[in-house]
């Protein structure tokens, strides 16, 4: 089983990860660290920073065959980030569909509005986010109601955190 994790920043994708890592021992691959590691690496020009569609078109293909690998060998393996398009099955055929299940996290405006506090106070969970000037009421909104739209766009199956910031997902 291949577990896709994806949505906007700050909506607790690695947290997911990390939950199911130790509830169910699947390894995780965070996209993010992957991504650093070429860059860091000099095997990519792209930066931090870079465009997403840009980073989706450069790790995707790199992702894609990490998953595919997984599947031939039986193996669990969770995948993380916001480099995951949302056109992600036309990249496999059916007996790789069968043996990937793909999540999106997208927060209401409602949660975000009475939560946005608690949203910055947990966004150093797992990784460090010490220089996190960025996050903005605004930015977590659009960031979230775009992956709403996408999430609805293409069918795809999301965790609406809504009320409380408690799921989990049944392996």
């Amino acid at each position: 089983m291949v577990i896709l994790i994806t949505g906007a920043s700050h909506t607790g994708k690695t947290a997911l990860a990390q939950k199911l890592l130790e509830k169910y021992k699947y390894p995780y691959l965070s996209i993010d660290h992957l991504k650093m590691g070429l860059i860091r690496s000099g095997n990519t020009t792209l930066t931090p920073v870079s465009e997403d569609e840009a980073l989706i078109k450069y790790l995707w293909p790199i992702v894609r065959e990490i998953i595919k690998t997984a599947i031939e060998n039986n193996q669990n393996l969770i995948v993380e980030g916001c480099y995951i398009p949302f056109e992600w099955a036309e990249d496999f055929e059916e007996e790789y569909r069968d043996k990937i299940r793909f999540y999106c996290l997208v927060m209401s405006e409602n949660y975000i509005e009475n939560h946005f506090c608690d949203i910055k106070k947990f966004a150093s969970i797992i990784e460090d986010r010490s220089d996190d000037k960025d996050c903005t009421l605004e930015m977590v909104r659009k960031d979230n109601m775009e992956m709403l739209e996408k999430c609805i766009k293409y069918k795809a199956d999301y965790i609406y955190i809504d009320e409380a910031y408690k799921f989990d997902i049944e392996v």
